[in-house]
């Protein structure tokens, strides 16, 4: 009875809040927090409290004594955010009525990177000195990293258009050094200018509609020595070229990284033995039991790119993502970056549904007790999530009538393809090698 008059009072405090009628709300709010004994509805009774507060002291403490009862109430963590000023709320989704994406070129604040010395070009020097070297003097300019490459709050994200939307078709920059103008290409965040050659990154977070990267690894080697990485593998598989192969493009390829947590519910069958009595041998019976398993993963990886996610998604697993660092445009300068095609709030399905295919075909391993029934995946949460960059140096080999996509790790020299397992035999053709003269 008590459990359906608080229901009764949260359900008129709601009403009467929707209607505008504050001070009714608060009355019934009040009450059925008192009255209730579950924490959801305690936690729903306190957001629909902050809703009707006086002042934003009063909202504050009622939206933390909803999330004090439900962490993952969504809602309540939006409007705290909000209150926080980590969003605005003109910038908060309605999702049954997204807005239509806009059309056409979008205008992108670009940033040129130039010598203080001489005033020649800048290049990211992928010699693991994180700095910037004149193409002219060679002048070294250091990064002097600072900031930490945190991981950024799901549920603030998901509140605005940047965790749904997908990047537009194209992209036009305004070149500081020469005045000229250019369309870069689909999913290009950074380029060259084709008459002053300077170099210049994109800065997302000017633009809504796209997510900046938040964290990077940077390029460990040159194109010499990711070309003697290919023709090693190459003649460690046996494989013989069909035609000219391309010197290897180094470019960065954006992958999504999630931490997950809450519990997996389940219920199961167990055996419960009793005591013996008497000297008689013990009796057993079996008992169904309902509990939850808590679940921690840390930078589940998910490829924000469709285009090489096939190869690409079997090169992950080769880097040492302990090893990113804080996101700088200036990594950047002379490489491209390929912006993400794969939304935030789709890559959080993924990695939310194989994070729980993967706890649960461990389960019978993790509670070995208890024979699993059936589980649920209604509190597992997606926490926080970064947007990363990650070093490839790309090429193709012309091999068995075809051309296959060859993919390097930029960190570690790795490598990954879309060959089959079959290799032919044979040496390499003589001007494999002439890949390394200059």
């Amino acid at each position: 009875m008590t459990s359906d008059y608080s229901k009764e009072l949260l359900r008129n405090g709601i009403i009467d809040a929707k209607s505008g009628n504050k001070s009714s709300a608060r009355h019934y709010l009040d009450r059925a927090i008192y009255m209730a004994r579950s924490h959801d509805a305690i936690a729903e009774a306190w957001f629909w409290m902050s809703e009707v507060a006086e002042n934003n002291e009063e909202k504050r403490k009622a939206l933390e004594n909803c999330l004090s009862h439900d962490l993952r109430h969504t809602r309540a963590r939006r409007s705290l955010a909000i209150l926080e000023g980590k969003i605005k709320s003109d910038e908060v989704i309605n999702p049954d009525n997204l807005p239509p994406a806009p059309q056409g070129l979008r205008e992108a604040d670009a940033q040129r990177f130039m010598c203080p010395k001489c005033g020649a070009r800048m290049s990211f020097a992928p010699d693991g000195s994180s700095s910037l070297v004149c193409d002219y003097c060679t002048n070294q300019h250091a990064l002097g990293l600072h900031k930490n490459n945190e991981e950024k709050d799901f549920i603030v994200a998901m509140a605005t258009m940047k965790g749904h939307g997908k990047p537009l078709q194209e992209q036009a920059f305004h070149c500081n050094g020469c005045g000229a103008e250019f369309i870069l290409p689909s999913k290009q965040i950074s380029s060259s200018c084709a008459y002053c050659d300077s170099p210049h990154v994109i800065r997302l977070e000017n633009t809504k509609d796209l997510l900046a990267p938040d964290a990077i690894i940077p390029f460990a080697f040159d194109n010499k020595q990711a070309t003697k990485y290919l023709i090693e593998w190459v003649e460690k598989n046996k494989i013989k070229p069909e035609k000219k192969v391309e010197i290897p493009r180094g470019l960065y390829l954006p992958l999504w990284t999630f931490d997950i947590g809450g519990s997996i519910g389940y219920t199961g069958e167990m055996i419960q033995y009793e005591d013996e009595f008497f000297g008689e041998k013990k009796q057993k019976k079996v008992i169904r039991v309902s509990d939850e398993y808590p679940i921690i993963v840390d930078d589940y990886p998910i490829p924000a790119s469709r285009k090489l996610s096939s190869v690409f998604h079997e090169l992950i697993p080769t880097f040492d993502l302990k090893a990113l660092k804080p996101y700088d445009p200036r990594f950047l300068s002379s490489w491209l970056a390929e912006i993400y095609d794969v939304p935030m709030a789709d890559a959080s399905l993924d990695a939310r549904s194989m994070a729980y295919k993967k706890y649960k075909n461990e389960m019978s391993y993790l509670i070995s007790s208890v024979k699993i029934i059936h589980t649920s995946s209604a509190k597992i949460t997606v926490e926080s999530f970064k947007l990363n960059l990650l070093p490839v140096w790309m090429t193709e080999i012309p091999f068995g009538g075809r051309e296959h996509l060859v993919l390097i790790n930029g960190q570690n020299g790795f490598v990954e393809s879309d060959l089959d397992d079959g290799k032919e035999d044979g040496r390499l053709f003589s001007w494999l090698g002439d890949l390394l003269k200059d």
